[in-house]
């Protein structure tokens, strides 16, 4: 095994030739804009990958631990701002890629419960027809 140990040091001159080297006036225009982040279009989208990493962590949990009535309130909550995220003006399509992730990952987890719960019949492996 081998260590190695690295001595960096930034002084504020080495920062300032850091930034000169960027397009300032495009990271300046990211920043101001209506979907940026000194807005609510952008940090609420950001907050709501949350209740993405939730499900895809859900995934491995038993079927019978999953709340059926939780899970559809939050296919109908990201169905709803899906549409909310497409009628806003401007766009927001990073909420709405948030909430696309999350139908997708709460509906494979409805239909986890639900296949736990009985609703839909197991497949039995049926002979091969002649």
């Amino acid at each position: 095994m081998y260590l190695v140990i690295v001595e960096w040091s930034f002084s504020s001159s080495d920062f300032t030739e850091f930034l000169s080297g960027c397009d300032m006036a495009s990271f300046r225009a990211f920043l101001n804009s209506p979907v940026g982040p000194k807005t609510t279009h952008f940090w609420g989208p950001i907050a709501n990958w949350g209740f993405v990493a939730a499900g895809l962590a859900d995934m491995n949990k038993p079927p019978e631990m999953i709340s059926g009535n939780m899970t559809a309130a939050m296919c109908v909550y990201s169905a709803l701002f899906m549409r909310f995220a497409w009628m806003v003006q401007p766009r927001n399509y990073l909420l709405l890629a948030c909430h696309v992730s999350n139908e997708t990952v709460q509906l494979y987890q409805l239909s986890r419960w639900a296949r736990g719960q009985g609703y839909f019949p197991q497949k039995k492996d049926e002979p091969a027809s002649k």
